[in-house]
C-alpha cells in the first residue's frame, strides 16, 4: 500500500547513499527516481521506527488495561449482542 511521502515538499539536502550496483543498474535501467524511492523508504523507516517507540513508550499503559480486563472484565460487556 502506497502512501504520498509527507516529505515531498520540504527542502532537500544533499546526501550521498551507497547502493549495490546491480540495484542501482536495475533502477537506472527501469527509469526509477533513486533519490525519490531512498526517500520514500526513508520515511516509511522513520514511520515505522516511531510507531515502535510509541508502543514501547505506552506498554505500561497498555499492560494495565490488560490486569484490569483479566481482574474485572471488559467494561460494557453486559451490553455485548455476540
Amino acid at each position: 500500500m502506497r502512501h504520498p511521502v509527507p516529505y515531498a515538499s520540504a527542502a532537500k539536502k544533499a546526501t550521498n547513499v551507497s547502493l549495490a550496483e546491480p540495484l542501482l543498474a536495475a533502477a537506472k535501467e527501469l527509469r526509477i527516481n533513486v533519490s525519490q524511492a531512498a526517500e520514500a523508504g526513508v520515511a516509511q523507516a522513520v514511520a515505522e521506527k516511531r510507531a515502535e517507540q510509541w508502543v514501547q513508550e505506552n506498554m505500561e499503559a497498555f499492560e494495565s488495561s490488560n490486569v484490569y480486563v483479566e481482574k474485572h472484565g471488559l467494561p460494557l460487556a453486559k451490553y455485548r449482542m455476540f
